[in-house]
């Protein structure tokens, strides 16, 4: 399905690709929970998501934080699309958007209580994530973008 962007917009949309894309994006973003968990937990020691006692994958926690991580990613998709309709530099809105979240998820951990080692390694794991979805996605999109004379 192609999409055709506002009047002034140079590109059209083939939207399956862009959440083809997306829906990548989101399997990866959950494994980089999951990865991040496992270092945390199983190689650094750190109770991340869950007490000490839990063991390395931790507790229901776990697979909770990456189906958010996937989720995050399909809402960003939805929103990436929004963008590239709607809007003049869709990607450059994008980045912004997407370069703030990754900063307040990086950020948040360490309003909420914890360990100093379990804050920061869940800042960084929302920041892998955060960087993930921008650059996975701003790829996706670039190739799901066509010139408007080669989509007629």
């Amino acid at each position: 399905m192609t999409v055709q962007p506002t009047q002034g917009g140079a590109h059209a949309v083939a939207g399956g690709r862009l959440w083809a894309g997306g829906v990548a994006t989101a399997v990866v973003s959950a494994l980089i929970a999951l990865v991040g968990i496992l270092l945390a937990r199983g190689i650094f020691d750190v109770p991340v998501l869950a007490p000490e006692g839990e063991g390395t994958w931790g507790d229901a926690d776990t697979p909770k934080y990456a189906l958010y991580c996937a989720l995050a990613a399909l809402l960003a998709t939805g929103l990436l699309h929004l963008l590239l309709i709607s809007t003049p530099r869709p990607l450059q809105f994008f980045s912004w958007i997407i370069g703030l979240a990754a900063v307040a998820g990086a950020v948040a951990p360490f309003v909420a209580n914890g360990s100093t080692g379990s804050k920061v390694a869940t800042g960084l794991i929302n920041l892998a994530v955060g960087i993930a979805i921008g650059t996975l996605l701003s790829g996706s999109a670039r190739a799901a973008m066509r010139d408007r004379r080669t989509a007629r």
